[in-house]
């Protein structure tokens, strides 16, 4: 008895990403091998109790006939939502990097641009005796 809790123990623990589920998926579809040889070679378990059937019917792949005549309901797998999620945040990541790099650069030409202009400034206030700086705390006088 304790042999038959074990297998059932066993056949629980399994646990899949949904990456190697769609591994699984398309070995056995371009394999030719029968769906039990699959599961051993992943698991390492014969019995593969309907879950590669399960697999297939949830990515979208359609099942014709009992026989192995299966193809896909579409050319691309339907990614599950979560995978979108996580494809989108990574592309708007990468959006947002691209942007925070071009809006340091225009920092650093403002910078430049900033201090061109103080030099500028200081350069023609010596050379023409003039102030060009705005003072405060000076009323303006009255003509």
């Amino acid at each position: 008895m304790s042999g038959l809790k074990t297998k059932i123990k066993d056949r629980k623990s399994l646990k899949f990403n949904e990456n190697l589920k769609r591994t699984i998926v398309e070995d056995y579809l371009q394999s030719g091998l029968p769906k039990n040889a699959i599961w051993e070679k992943y698991t390492g378990n014969k019995s593969e109790h309907g879950k590669i059937l399960l697999w297939i019917r949830k990515y979208g792949y359609t099942s014709d006939h009992k026989e192995k005549s299966i193809s896909f309901a579409s050319k691309i797998l339907p990614m599950p939502q979560e995978d979108k999620k996580q494809e989108l945040s990574e592309f708007e990541i990468l959006q947002l990097q691209k942007h925070n790099s071009e809006l340091e650069k225009q920092l650093r030409e403002s910078q430049i641009q900033s201090i061109a202009w103080q030099t500028m400034i200081e350069l023609a206030e010596k050379e023409f005796n003039i102030s060009i700086k705005k003072k405060f705390n000076i009323k303006p006088s009255k003509k």
